[in-house]
């Protein structure tokens, strides 16, 4: 049997503007040939220990280092993370230690429509401190704004708002996403009583 629930639910970061991460240097969220890659309990409870005392502490969410460098950033606690600079949008590759998605794939497809180089790569901690733009993306997060990043003592600001690039790429998905724009990518599909799995699997 093939069930799927569908349920409503609010914004994943109660916050009104940007998220304000703080770089985890001690705790490693997932390691090669481990669950990071997979979508279970598995990959999300490493995190819980590190996202408590970041919150407590006033940040919205906890950015992780790779295990094998200490060196690149990997993801948040929930979702993937791109760096902006210029015209080039940089993202962690998918390499067993980061959950791919659909989020992701489209806002990279996104992305290169109007006009920006997608670069998967290893992305240094100095590259994000350098960084003009950072945001998140993810089945809740959708695409998020970055506000700021605190790396031990150092913390930086980027640009959110209007301006931003994560602002126009969330307009853009959702638009897509509730029906306000021609889906020109053929990403939507309707769903009838016609519909069978296969349909899902393809």
């Amino acid at each position: 049997m093939f069930v799927v629930y569908v349920s409503p639910v609010g914004n994943y970061h109660k916050v009104s503007s940007g998220l304000n991460l703080k770089v985890d240097h001690t705790y490693r969220r997932a390691h090669t040939g481990g669950t990071g890659g997979v979508k279970s309990c598995t990959n999300y409870s490493p995190v819980v220990k590190s996202l408590r005392e970041a919150k407590s502490a006033g940040f919205s969410d906890v950015l992780f280092l790779d295990a094998a460098t200490g060196r690149n950033i990997e993801e948040v606690s929930t979702c993937n993370i791109f760096v902006v600079k210029e015209n080039i949008l940089s993202t962690p590759p998918i390499s067993g230690t980061i959950l791919p998605g659909i989020t992701r794939k489209s806002i990279s497809e996104l992305a290169r429509d109007i006009g920006y180089q997608v670069q998967e790569r290893d992305v240094s901690v100095d590259e994000l401190l350098e960084a003009e733009e950072v945001f998140c993306k993810g089945t809740a997060v959708v695409v998020r704004a970055v506000e700021s990043v605190t790396f031990y003592e150092t913390k930086i600001k980027y640009i959110t708002g209007e301006n931003a690039l994560s602002t126009k790429l969330h307009v853009m998905l959702t638009n897509i996403q509730m029906g306000v724009v021609e889906d020109t990518k053929d990403w939507m599909v309707e769903i009838n009583d016609t519909i069978g799995i296969d349909t899902f699997l393809n």
